[in-house]
């Protein structure tokens, strides 16, 4: 193996070598989580694209269907979702169809097209382009990482967090006694292509832990980069969820493409013991090919799959 792809390999399967404690080995997960009671669990999926494949309502409902069967406490997707157009109003039923609470993030292709924002929160009747709300003895906060900041005049998609926005997401964090679990599609660890702000972000997370005297802020997923990995940046988990659709294959040529034969997601459970759980799911690309030219993308291998995770919090 050559020492680049080791290095991958090693962040994808410990997080980071500074948070290694914090994984339990394989030998110890089941009695770990042997007896223990679930507090908390979420059914998460992300990157549909439904605009840009042929089998996006297939895809869904095969996740609509397991969430009914496992019945998560709510289920959310992370963006990159379906643009707001009465040819997707279908899709929109199909996810409708979960029993449970619902919840949504903007990704930066929902607004393809010329849609605004708040049509996208109006289709998808999502509770708005950023939120928190509480659920089992947990806070959730839902932020928006697409808009464009002050005297950004490039053509491409925007990504990042405006004053406002992050006044109020402090206060919000603030303002709880809660633990935190955080949404947000684009990666805040990934400083290449994620939130342009990432930095300051979680220098803000950091210090309002070390305000609260415990890690209050518990774990950030991310979608948008339709990768499979966690690292850990003083003791909060950020864990980028892959693609339900596809992995690219060649992404600096732009939309050139492997689907999964399958569609990826994750369900996130928490127990009583601070143990959280990340159970994926696993498929492969149709054909060798993809396979063998799946190159490594800003420092991370390209995979069709979810790992599962078991990590203390």
């Amino acid at each position: 193996m050559k020492r680049r792809n080791f290095l991958v390999s090693t962040l994808i399967g410990t997080g980071s070598l500074s948070g290694i404690q914090n994984l339990y080995s394989k030998s110890e997960t089941s009695f770990v989580l042997s007896g223990k009671k679930p507090l908390l669990r979420i059914g998460i999926c992300t990157d549909l694209h439904h605009d840009l494949i042929k089998d996006g309502e297939q895809r869904l409902q095969s996740f609509i269907t397991e969430m009914n069967q496992t019945k998560p406490d709510f289920i959310i997707q992370m963006g990159d979702f379906c643009v707001p157009k009465e040819k997707n109003k279908n899709l929109m039923s199909i996810w409708n169809k979960f029993t449970g609470p619902k919840y949504h993030v903007i990704g930066n292709h929902d607004t393809d097209g010329g849609f605004t924002q708040d049509q996208v929160v109006d289709f998808w009747s999502a509770k708005g382009k950023y939120y928190s709300f509480d659920a089992n003895g947990y806070h959730f906060v839902v932020l928006n990482g697409n808009e464009r900041s002050e005297g950004d005049t490039s053509k491409g998609y925007p990504r990042s967090m405006n004053p406002a926005q992050i006044k109020w997401m402090k206060q919000d964090l603030e303002a709880t006694n809660l633990p935190v679990i955080i949404f947000c599609h684009q990666g805040i660890d990934n400083d290449q292509d994620g939130l342009k702000e990432g930095a300051l972000i979680r220098l803000i997370f950091e210090r309002i832990n070390k305000k609260a005297g415990f890690n209050k802020i518990q774990f950030v997923f991310s979608g948008h980069h339709h990768q499979d990995y966690h690292n850990i940046y003083n003791g909060i988990n950020y864990v980028q969820i892959n693609s339900i659709s596809y992995q690219f294959t060649h992404p600096l040529t732009g939309y050139d493409f492997a689907h999964t034969k399958e569609p990826l997601w994750a369900v996130l459970t928490i127990h009583s013991n601070g143990v959280a759980e990340i159970k994926g799911h696993k498929s492969e690309y149709p054909g060798q090919e993809a396979t063998q030219n799946a190159p490594e993308y800003n420092g991370y291998g390209t995979a069709p799959y979810i790992s599962d995770r078991v990590i203390k919090v």
